[in-house]
């Protein structure tokens, strides 16, 4: 490495990316720069917000691997056979688990902040969900949901295998990969979830009050334990000599199957997809915090932040300062 052009990185992130907690580079299976920003280390952990979501598509493809799910094209209600669904609300009963997957089901809720306090306030995510899941827009039409959403996922994996969420991903990827999250959390107020949100010392995944982790959010990583999950899809789902999810989810869900046409941004099951002749996908969540990997580079980025508004993107950082140090 040019050791002049790290230092210009680590200026320009300190000037430009000041919320950046951590950085790790892995290159062709070798760790090649890991560097802690502010007097953080590997020990620390952060919120990685909807980074989330991409561990919940793996989990989602290990449940498919197993038979605990058919496939994606099973229908949402499968799942929850004692819901009611009301009579004029029959468009539910045609989304399936890939509308889920590719941000294309519609619901019945604005882009507010009055929704997400609803939600936030809501002692059954799950419910709370499926309740708003539906309405007059058409199935199959691209429609990021943040926060909203992903729970019914979380849902499906409970009931399809029998396991909590937190036991499910502890036992056939967090485990196996010796990723660290310590424990399930309830958070009781407000306050308790911003203290969260700015904690880098708790390890592990939130739960709404039924014990249902969260599917959009809600989970701490170390930068390290993010660059594994990167590194995981350039092993076609081996580690360590064992398959933890199958090679063919791991192509599916980083093909493009939806588009957020008006940012011009491709979508897989859960991944943004970054260059497609690249086989370059990211997972992103607030605050600029990313797991990326370029199969075609043999490449793996993770970078660790703190939450702040607007924060500058990444996948500029990553694309224009640092894939070129490592090439």
């Amino acid at each position: 490495m040019n050791q002049d052009k790290i230092k210009e990185l680590e200026e320009k992130i300190n000037e430009e990316y000041n919320n950046t907690v951590g950085i790790v580079v892995l290159k062709d299976h070798q760790l090649q720069y890991e560097h802690y920003f502010h007097e953080y280390d590997q020990n620390n952990y952060v919120h990685v917000y909807s980074v989330t979501k991409s561990i919940l598509s793996i989990l989602i493809g290990i449940a498919i691997d197993k038979g605990y799910i058919q496939n994606v094209h099973q229908k949402v209600l499968d799942f929850f056979p004692k819901y009611q669904v009301k009579k004029k609300e029959l468009t539910i009963q045609n989304i399936t688990i890939e509308h889920l997957l590719t941000m294309s089901a519609p619901y019945k809720y604005k882009d507010s902040p009055i929704s997400y306090i609803k939600y936030f306030k809501s002692k059954d995510y799950l419910k709370s969900t499926l309740d708003l899941l539906g309405g007059k827009d058409a199935i199959g039409k691209f429609r990021y949901t943040p926060i909203i959403g992903p729970d019914i996922l979380s849902g499906i994996l409970v009931k399809a295998t029998g396991q909590s969420v937190f036991d499910f991903a502890t036992e056939n990827l967090l485990k196996p990969l010796d990723i660290t999250v310590e424990k399930n959390i309830v958070l009781k107020s407000a306050k308790e979830q911003m203290a969260f949100n700015e904690s880098t010392t708790i390890s592990g995944w939130v739960t709404d009050s039924q014990g249902l982790n969260t599917g959009a959010w809600g989970l701490t990583l170390s930068p390290i334990d993010m660059a594994k999950i990167g590194q995981l899809y350039l092993n076609d789902g081996q580690w360590e000599g064992q398959q933890i999810v199958s090679s063919k989810w791991l192509t599916e869900s980083t093909q493009e199957h939806s588009e957020w046409e008006e940012n011009h941004l491709k979508y897989g099951y859960l991944w943004w997809i970054i260059n497609e002749d690249e086989r370059a996908c990211a997972a992103m969540g607030d605050g600029g915090n990313v797991i990326y990997f370029n199969k075609q580079k043999n490449l793996v980025v993770s970078i660790a932040s703190l939450f702040i508004p607007e924060a500058k993107d990444r996948i500029t950082l990553i694309q224009e300062y640092i894939e070129p140090l490592f090439e």
